[in-house]
């Protein structure tokens, strides 16, 4: 009977190091990126629909360029920029301040403020804003005066028409419906501040007004800012409903102005586009200045 025969197994040997020639040239061969043939065709497509649109845009006499510059600056459109420019500046300050109130008090530890901001924010997060502004333009009906008193006795009370004005209940509207938004940007800013700068803040002895405003809140504004930016730009936007309350805005004039020269609807929604686009770069000029601002000391 015949053994079996044992095969061992041997470990291949180590390749054997690169010659320094064959470093050298490839180190002299080029460095060639790589290719990405489904991108460059994407592009093309994208840039030749771009080509088409701008051709379209400068060529169809449908626009009716000339009369564009004519209306941009006709006193018309410039008062009912000014109303806008008005109406947005007072809402969006209003709204932070309120949006700080009501995220404080959703924050805080008390049932009753932390219900009634949660009811709040919910009924305006749920309610259209169109509605809410024709409910208040058509708050006299429902309340002809208004005013402040003891409850069930002596009040001191001024009609409803002469203090809200056609601006004020504009202002009131929007600031009502950009407070539920703009509180929910200011309380996740809060959230995501560090447990340990609360802490911190504490044992340094502050009294807690102080630790919200010089520790809290300027952290929580790095979140904050961009955000509320974009619920600014909403903010803008929206004005242009007040125009079904009878409040002539930008948007509310030109619609009149189409309506009295219907032969020009095109260069007025133009006019009313370039305004909007012109708002809307300004704001996002300034948010780029208060993020570099507020990110100082903050590695990006």
């Amino acid at each position: 009977m015949s053994t079996p025969t044992t095969i061992e197994k041997r470990t291949p040997p180590p390749p054997a190091p690169p010659r320094s020639d064959d470093l050298l040239r490839l180190a002299r061969r080029p460095v060639r990126s790589l290719r990405h043939p489904v991108q460059w065709i994407l592009t093309a497509l994208v840039v030749v629909v771009a080509l088409n649109f701008g051709q379209t845009l400068f060529t169809n006499p449908a626009w009716e360029w000339a009369k564009v510059p004519e209306y941009v600056v006709s006193p018309a459109v410039l008062t009912g920029l000014k109303v806008t420019l008005i109406v947005t500046l007072i809402s969006a300050v209003v709204s932070f301040a309120g949006g700080i109130v009501v995220a404080v008090a959703r924050l805080s530890r008390n049932p009753v403020l932390k219900s009634l901001s949660w009811l709040y924010v919910w009924v305006f997060r749920s309610v259209p804003l169109i509605l809410v502004l024709i409910f208040l333009y058509n708050l006299g009906s429902l309340y002809p005066t208004i005013g402040i008193g003891i409850p069930f006795g002596p009040q001191l009370s001024v009609p409803t028409v002469s203090v809200l004005s056609d601006i004020t209940l504009g202002v009131v509207g929007l600031s009502l419906a950009e407070i539920a938004f703009a509180s929910e940007i200011v309380r996740a800013g809060l959230l995501s501040v560090d447990h340990g700068q609360h802490e911190a803040a504490k044992a340094l002895g502050l009294p807690r007004w102080r630790q919200f405003s010089r520790i809290i809140l300027p952290q929580a504004l790095r979140s904050i800012v961009p955000a509320y930016v974009n619920q600014i730009v909403g903010l803008l936007k929206g004005s242009s409903l007040l125009f079904y309350v009878s409040l002539l805005d930008l948007f509310g004039v030109v619609q009149n102005l189409g309506s009295t020269y219907p032969t020009d609807i095109i260069p007025l929604l133009v006019v009313a586009t370039i305004w909007y686009l012109l708002l809307t770069s300004v704001i996002s000029l300034v948010e780029y200045f208060i993020e570099r601002h507020y990110s100082k000391g903050v590695a990006r």
